[in-house]
């Protein structure tokens, strides 16, 4: 079993938010995940899409190149057994196309959601040897790797949910925008759960199942802040006499 240490993430560049949206100038760190599985490795996301000028100039696209990034981590392309994306929009799975023939774990509602019009770039989806393992709702797809789907943001959000030494570990992707937003909606969740009086702020259900998880961190895509739980960890290895 793997600790949570041994999970390598890769910031592979930042865009910028336009005028039209929330948190309008500000920079977007665009980061994936690294999870080491046997002799190979399992890659959550795989950073920002080329092909469309028009995008790049719009969100002010800066990106660190994705075979380089594997490099650097002494991690060669063939070492790649599968891919997970939390969701197939240009900024989650843009270095599928540099790993042909490997499983992509999607949900099947997102890989009908991307061949919609403006949903995201059509080559990052259906380039040569594309592979996709299609999945409908919460599924083990490896002995300890769960995928969880996590709505929101869009219908077919999933996150990834490894058991690690120090208890379950969560790559969330873009389920929340930052670790802080994740912790109010926790937050909420265990108020609501606890029978506390007054209002309570919404949360989306998978809130609670994650709760039945108990995991120990959750990380995610656009924010370098890692959510760890309150709960001391409990599945550390003793120390050897």
């Amino acid at each position: 079993m793997i600790s949570a240490s041994d999970i390598h993430r890769l910031v592979l560049g930042h865009f910028t938010r336009p005028a039209t949206e929330a948190l309008a100038g500000h920079q977007i760190v665009v980061a994936a995940y690294m999870v080491p599985y046997g002799d190979a490795w399992l890659l959550f996301d795989s950073g920002l899409g080329e092909g469309d000028p028009a995008v790049d100039e719009h969100y002010q696209v800066v990106r660190r190149p994705f075979l380089p990034a594997l490099a650097e981590l002494g991690v060669r392309v063939e070492d790649v057994r599968g891919v997970v994306n939390c969701h197939l929009h240009f900024d989650h799975c843009g270095g599928n196309m540099h790993l042909p023939g490997r499983p992509i774990f999607v949900q099947e509602v997102e890989f009908q959601a991307a061949h919609d019009a403006d949903y995201t770039l059509p080559s990052l989806i259906d380039f040569p040897g594309a592979t996709y393992e299609m999945v409908r709702g919460e599924t083990e797809i490896l002995p300890c790797v769960r995928l969880l789907p996590t709505a929101g943001h869009v219908a077919g959000h999933q996150s990834l949910v490894l058991s690690c030494q120090e208890g379950p570990v969560v790559l969330a992707g873009q389920a929340y925008d930052d670790a802080s937003d994740y912790a109010r909606a926790d937050f909420a969740c265990s108020l609501a759960r606890s029978g506390s009086p007054g209002p309570v702020a919404e949360y989306p259900a998978w809130v609670r199942r994650l709760q039945e998880l108990e995991p120990y961190q959750v990380l995610f895509a656009h924010d370098l802040a890692i959510w760890v739980s309150e709960r001391p960890p409990s599945r550390l290895p003793l120390p050897s006499s």
